[in-house]
Formats: structure tokens, sequence, C-alpha cells
């Protein structure tokens, strides 16, 4: 919290993204850390929603506006018929309960197409863009 206070910067343009794994370590930390920042605007995001025995369970008890869907799930969405069934059901329960999804290595517009019909918010992949240094 004093980070943001002495850098200036907007806390409503970051969004944080927590870990499953991260999470699993101290998740009463984990959610002290999000309510207390959640107060003055900060976003955050549940990255690689999906790989975890307990993803559904932090869906449930952190209060996130974001989740990541592994890209296991996506990368080789337009040829397996299982990693459709995660996806539509991942999309709809974060849907449901209010929460937007972005999916992670999405690498061609097959890919694009089949996320529009779950619902799915956001992608992030070489297909949209390679990372980049700049600012």
């Amino acid at each position: 919290k004093s980070a943001i206070t002495e850098t200036g910067a907007d806390p409503r343009r970051l969004i944080f993204e927590i870990t499953e794994t991260a999470a699993v370590r101290n998740l009463d930390s984990a959610i002290k850390f999000i309510r207390e920042l959640r107060l003055i605007g900060c976003c955050f995001s549940l990255d690689d929603f999906g790989v975890g025995f307990t993803s559904f369970k932090y869906l449930k008890e952190m209060e996130v506006d974001y989740i990541k869907i592994d890209g296991s799930f996506i990368q080789n969405l337009h040829k397996t018929q299982g990693d459709h069934i995660f996806v539509k059901a991942i999309a709809n329960v974060a849907r449901g309960m209010g929460i937007k999804t972005i999916a992670e290595f999405v690498e061609n517009g097959e890919i694009i197409k089949i996320l529009k019909e779950y619902g799915v918010d956001y992608a992030q992949g070489y297909f949209i863009g390679k990372p980049s240094p700049e600012v």
C-alpha cells in the first residue's frame, strides 16, 4: 500500500495477479491483502486458474475481479473436446460470479472464435501481440 502511495500510481489502474500456489501458502494473508488493496481501488486476478486441485475453492473465498484461464486449457482448445468443456464451464462460473475471464496462450484465430462463443472476456497471447519491453 505504501509503495502505491509513494509512487503516486493510480490504484484503479493496477491489477495484481495472485497464483494459486501463492494463495495456498497462506490463504488468510492473501485474503487480507486483497481486501485492503481493493479498498483503495486495486483489482486482482487469480492466475493459472484450473491447474490446482482447489481452484474453485479459492475463487469462492478470494474477492478477485479476473481469472486467468491457464494456457494448458487454451493451447489446444481448437483440437480437444475436453478443453472445450473446461473452458466453457470456467467462463460460465466466472460470469455467474461477476468475474471477468482472461484466456492465456491464445495463438490463433480459431481459438479466438471459440473464446468469443463461450463468452471469455479477454485474450492474451502471441496471436494478440508478442511481449514488448516498451511501456
